[in-house]
């Protein structure tokens, strides 16, 4: 699943079961105590240290923190380069898209993945209602985010048999649509869900608990700039390993953060 940031008002929680449901969200991500009168704003800056003038030299202020900065990256050429006549076919047709809409209909089209025999539906965006969907929804919702602001697509467009990792060959083929979908979208952020999407557009090889809370600037084919890219866990693996979800909730305020940082400098 990638799933692309755009710029939107928060939403406004002013629903009961909403509120309730944002509420049980928090408390599975290990916010379960207050511990003060006020609510606190954990995406403001610090308040600036207050300075004293002396007529002694001014001793240095302490050193700030940083953030480990962004990696340059590039999704893997074993795939955006692969000789297979699927792969290559899909690279011609995608670079023909010039809207998303006709992007769509190019990948609803297209025969070169053999998942499209045996799949029931083509997905082309936004995902699915199902429980790991309900869950991608509070995850966004307790960052001020919904479906309004977020774009969600997969990396391949055709469920595989028993829910199967999708083979090499197959992401090849759909992966020139992917990235053609991202540079037409041009978001702000990229969100790697799971180690299919975070394998099919990193080049590392890691896994998915190695890679994720980790910022990447990924090169996109037709994008002057890469785009800040983040590693998550997949909503459906939070579901079977609820004790990673800790994890998740560190990644989704850095996420926050960045995107902040981001929609600050416009």
């Amino acid at each position: 699943m990638v799933v692309m940031t755009l710029p939107a008002p928060p939403p406004k929680v002013d629903d009961r079961d909403a509120a309730i449901a944002l509420l049980r969200w928090y408390v599975e991500m290990g916010a379960d105590e207050a511990i003060a009168a006020e609510p606190a704003n954990r995406f403001a800056p610090p308040p600036a240290p207050a300075v004293v003038a002396t007529a002694s030299s001014p001793s240095p202020s302490p050193p700030q923190p940083q953030a480990s900065p962004a990696v340059a990256a590039a999704p893997p050429k074993a795939l955006t380069e692969s000789l297979a006549e699927a792969a290559q076919s899909a690279r011609r047709l995608a670079a023909t898209a010039e809207s998303v809409a006709g992007l769509a209909a190019l990948v609803a089209g297209f025969d070169g993945c053999g998942l499209k025999r045996t799949a029931t539906n083509t997905v082309f965006a936004d995902g699915n209602p199902a429980a790991p969907g309900q869950l991608l929804d509070k995850m966004l919702a307790a960052i001020g985010l919904d479906r309004q602001g977020v774009l969600i697509t997969n990396v391949v467009y055709w469920r595989p048999p028993g829910n199967r990792t999708p083979t090499t060959a197959e992401i090849a083929s759909c992966l020139p649509f992917v990235l053609r979908h991202i540079a037409l979208v041009r978001p702000k952020i990229l969100v790697l869900a799971g180690g299919t999407a975070t394998g099919a557009l990193l080049p590392w090889g890691q896994g998915i608990t190695r890679l994720r809370g980790r910022w990447f600037d990924l090169e996109i084919p037709g994008l002057a700039e890469p785009v800040p890219t983040l590693p998550m866990f997949h909503p459906s693996f939070l579901l079977r390993t609820p004790e990673r979800k800790r994890e998740a909730w560190r990644d989704l305020l850095a996420l926050r953060a960045r995107l902040d940082e981001l929609l600050g400098q416009k």
